[in-house]
């Protein structure tokens, strides 16, 4: 049992998650200036939904690393925020920022649903 004050250590499917996180978090920060680059082109549905995202799995790694106890709530979140960066990421296949955005995106979303069945 841990020492009052001591925080359980995580399991390797939460660090797991929180790197899926972090990586999908910088490839959408990289995705969105990506997009500022390329001007007018960009929807602004593929921003929002990088946006969303971005700003989504940061927390979710946040509140996994605290150890809060809404975490499964914010991980089931984070899924859909990514499944629908993802899907809009897809509808640029000849970006391969896109493309590489959306693969972080469905890696995330499938370790946050894990998570979220998950006892934490």
């Amino acid at each position: 049992m841990p020492q009052p004050g001591t925080m359980t250590p995580m399991t390797r499917q939460m660090q797991e998650c929180v790197d899926a996180c972090m990586k999908c978090h910088t490839l959408c920060e990289e995705t969105m200036s990506s997009c500022m680059q390329m001007g007018g082109q960009v929807q602004m549905q593929i921003m929002r939904a990088l946006m969303d995202c971005s700003e989504m799995t940061r927390m979710c790694a946040d509140m996994m690393m605290r150890r809060s106890p809404m975490s499964s709530e914010m991980c089931a979140m984070c899924a859909k925020a990514c499944d629908m960066c993802a899907e809009a990421c897809m509808s640029m296949p000849d970006d391969p920022q896109m493309m590489r955005c959306a693969e972080a995106c469905r890696r995330c979303a499938e370790t946050c649903r894990a998570m979220a069945g998950a006892t934490m």
